[in-house]
Formats: C-alpha cells, sequence, structure tokens
C-alpha cells in the first residue's frame, strides 16, 4: 500500500495499492499493456480531489511535461502542453511571451491535464475560452484519441470526462489558441478594484495577473500550509425567477449574469448560515473564504465530507438552495 497523503492538497492520509509516475507516453503504454490486475485511478495534481477512502486501484500519477509553440500568427499563438505541468507555471509562461487568454486564472492549483476535466475558471474566464483541442490515451485499450472542444463537452466546471469519460482517458496534451492583441477582462470580482488602488488605468495582461493573485492570496489558504481544495462548491446558478424571489428577500446578495440564468456566490450563502470561520474537530470553514473547509491538521475525507453536508443543509434550509460539491469525491 502507497500513501497519497503527500500527492492531495487537502493532506487527507489514504492508500492506494501502487502508485506509478508517468512521464512520457510510451511509459504510459507499457503500463497498460502490462495488464495489471487493478483499476487505474489518474491523479494530476491532487488539487480538486477529496479521498474518503482508501483505494483498490493502481494510481498513475501524470508528469508528462513540454511547453512549445505549435504555430503563431499576428493576432494569436497556438501552444501545446504536457498534461503533467504545473497550471500556474503555463500560466508565467504565457505571460512572459506576451499572450492573453490566460492571466485571469493565475495561481489555480492543479496540472494543466486535470483543466479541461474541471473546466477551471475564475474571474470571468473559463479553459474553454482558449481551449482548441487535447489529445488522450483510453486506458482500457491505449488507443490515442484526439478530442475538440464539441467533444469535451464543457459545462460550468463539468465537461465530458467527469460524466461519461470519467476515469477512461489519461490526457497527455492540451492545446490552447492565445491573444496577441492582449485584451483584459476586469469586469468580475475585486479585480477593478485592486487595479484603481495601484493607479493603473490602462492594465496589461501581468497586470490583471498580479491583481487575481493578489486577490487569491489574500483569501485562499495555501495548501502547503492549511490543507485545502479551494472552493469545495460550485456557485449555484439559479433560474431568473428564483433568483428574484431570493434577492426580494435578501437585496444585498452578490450576483453575476450567467447564460439564461444568475449565478450567485456559494461563499456569501455559506457565510451567511454562520459557517465562516467554524470549527469541527479537525475540519473547518476557512476564516477569510467560507466556499474552502480546511484540514485543520490529522482530518479523514470522513470528516471534511461531513461538514460539507452539515454546510449543504443549512444553506437549502435557508436559502431554498441545493449546493453542489466542485471537489472530486472518491
Amino acid at each position: 500500500m502507497t500513501s497519497l497523503q503527500a500527492y492531495n492538497t487537502f493532506g487527507v492520509n489514504a492508500f492506494a495499492e501502487a502508485l506509478i509516475e508517468i512521464d512520457s507516453e510510451e511509459k504510459l503504454q507499457e503500463v497498460i499493456h502490462s495488464k495489471p490486475a487493478r483499476p487505474f485511478f489518474i491523479l494530476g495534481g491532487g488539487s480538486n480531489v477529496l479521498f474518503r477512502q482508501d483505494l483498490k486501484d493502481t494510481v498513475l500519477l501524470n508528469r508528462i511535461k513540454g511547453m512549445v509553440l505549435v504555430e503563431e500568427d499576428d493576432e494569436t499563438a497556438t501552444i501545446a502542453v504536457g498534461g503533467g505541468e504545473n497550471w500556474h507555471e503555463l500560466v508565467r509562461w504565457t505571460l512572459e511571451n506576451n499572450w492573453g487568454g490566460l492571466e485571469n486564472l493565475s495561481l489555480i492549483p492543479g496540472t494543466v491535464g486535470a483543466a479541461p476535466i474541471q473546466n477551471i475558471g475564475a474571474y470571468g474566464v473559463e479553459l474553454k475560452d482558449s481551449f482548441m483541442g487535447l489529445e488522450a490515451i483510453e486506458l482500457s485499450t491505449g488507443e490515442e484519441q484526439v478530442f475538440s472542444a464539441e467533444d469535451c463537452q464543457f459545462g460550468y466546471r463539468d465537461s465530458y470526462f467527469k460524466r461519461d469519460g470519467k476515469g477512461k482517458y489519461f490526457i497527455t496534451r492540451v492545446y490552447l489558441s492565445l491573444s496577441k492583441q492582449t485584451e483584459v477582462n476586469t469586469s468580475y470580482g475585486a479585480i477593478q478594484e485592486v487595479l484603481q488602488a495601484a493607479k493603473i488605468d490602462q492594465p496589461t495582461i501581468q497586470d490583471v495577473s498580479k491583481a487575481v493573485i493578489q486577490i487569491r492570496s489574500s483569501k485562499l489558504p495555501d495548501p502547503a500550509v492549511i490543507g485545502n481544495c479551494g472552493s469545495f462548491f460550485k456557485n449555484p446558478e439559479l433560474e431568473q425567477s428564483e433568483f428574484e424571489n431570493l434577492y426580494a428577500q435578501y437585496p444585498q446578495m452578490p450576483h453575476y449574469p450567467a447564460i439564461d440564468k444568475v449565478k450567485v456566490p456559494a461563499g456569501w450563502l455559506i457565510e451567511q448560515c454562520g459557517w465562516k470561520g467554524q470549527k469541527r474537530g479537525n475540519v473547518g470553514c476557512y476564516e477569510k473564504q467560507a466556499l474552502v473547509l480546511v484540514n485543520l491538521g490529522g482530518a479523514t475525507g470522513g470528516e471534511v465530507w461531513d461538514l460539507a453536508q452539515e454546510i449543504k443543509t443549512s444553506v437549502k434550509e435557508k436559502f431554498g438552495v441545493e449546493l453542489e460539491v466542485e471537489v472530486n469525491v472518491i
């Protein structure tokens, strides 16, 4: 048995039958064709997973590297990135080359291969906005497949790989199209406030990235210090009529437009229920951001999950809103 404590940012001490680092497609094919008796479980940075139990699986760690410029013209740059690359290191590389599109996604933990699974997003931008396609290997056959944006069926923190394709594919390479025109998006969250405080009137993509890093660092705990997976719940998207009924009762409720719906911050709902800063034994609700559940030391996945259920119940009772978990719970 192998401990997974060092491979998940919650710091939960679950165990797997075996663990193999995959640093090349050749290595992956070798493992697949060795026909192991146990099923595979794919793990990237472990920043979006909660282990409630031990795994009877062989864990495959995605460590396939590489960041290359595939092609470019006057307006765009197309890049190919290994699935095992660190996401924030990728963002830094794009900023160094003055390629825009990922700056609002700065400091998101995890690997590039996990990004399309979750359709990661922050501050008004999602991965799908820059996504062109990906290459993956089907674990049951070793067959190489290419997925377009349409194939990935992206939704809000959702994709084909979280539904019908869950656990079936090892993502080896992701292709992104980035802009050389460096238009910025500062409309979401506190980005504009941070830029104004710094007296930046015409922000560059680098300025936006620094603002996002400042905001995230001020309210999200460092997993190296306090075990966590960032946002534990999705921000609920409400039907217009449902939102209007709630807004009439809570006119101070923050909200943002979504496609045919209205998005409400889950953190605000949780905070109104009194959870911010609360502790339950070895787990708690982070004092600076109610959306983040934390391991205060020695917590089990079961303890984290029990707290999440308490929070969900209280939000449902107070607001009539059903919170949906963003983290992959095993």
